[in-house]
């Protein structure tokens, strides 16, 4: 289990990857997502990671159907004990940062928000879907615990589906009492919002960039974090 993965990860025992795709010549993929390991990433500076995102810019306004749909998920989750991450809900709720991660998306992901969902591995958290790809090849939650800070996890599985199709006697695809079935399915690979946020940006921003042959119009950041994967004395 990676170090990166925290205390959190280590009480439920997910395993950790990041789910991406290709980075042109310089990151293979075989398929359209490949799962990386944590420590062959680039590493990035969590000094920056304060909750205002300013890494993609200023916030804007906020939106005000936004903040209504947040303020009811968050009533949903308070009445479980559990608490949206403040750069979760300043993310989702102004208008320069709402849906820029669908915007830069090169796989067509797009934001999708859930009602609370019971982890199918842990009494008393839940997971919010907030992003999926659009055939759901991979599709993303914040995990929330009772008095813990929030981390993002992914799945080939739409839990909310899998709870309603249960909840109707139809058919599921898995099997939501089986806890070891459940947890080989859930993958951690960010400890915050905003860090999956700003990896997931920054590299479908390379991708296009890689290729669109726009590498040198590409701010020294983003440059730097492609360098990660260069042959060495090859800079960008």
């Amino acid at each position: 289990m990676s170090e990166q993965s925290g205390s959190d990860l280590s009480s439920v025992d997910f395993d950790a990857a990041w789910c991406a795709t290709d980075l042109g010549e310089y990151r293979a993929c075989r398929y359209t997502y490949e799962q990386y390991s944590l420590e062959s990433l680039p590493p990035l500076d969590s000094s920056q990671f304060t909750g205002s995102f300013r890494w993609l810019g200023d916030a804007g306004e906020p939106i005000p159907r936004q903040v209504m749909k947040l303020s009811g998920l968050a009533r949903d989750l308070a009445a479980r004990g559990l608490t949206l991450p403040r750069d979760f809900v300043t993310f989702q709720t102004t208008e320069n940062l709402h849906g820029s991660l669908d915007e830069v998306s090169v796989t067509g992901c797009w934001t999708n928000l859930s009602d609370p969902l019971p982890s199918p591995v842990e009494p008393g958290a839940f997971l919010v879907r907030f992003f999926r790809d659009q055939q759901d090849c991979v599709i993303w939650y914040l995990y929330l615990r009772p008095m813990s800070e929030a981390f993002v996890v992914y799945s080939d599985l739409d839990y909310e589906f899998e709870y309603e199709a249960r909840r109707d006697g139809e058919e599921t695809q898995t099997d939501l009492e089986d806890a070891e079935e459940q947890k080989a399915a859930i993958t951690w690979c960010a400890p915050s919002f905003e860090e999956f946020a700003c990896r997931f940006w920054t590299e479908n921003r390379l991708w296009h960039a890689v290729n669109a042959g726009e590498l040198p119009l590409l701010e020294a950041r983003l440059r730097d974090y492609l360098n990660h994967y260069a042959p060495p004395g090859a800079p960008i």
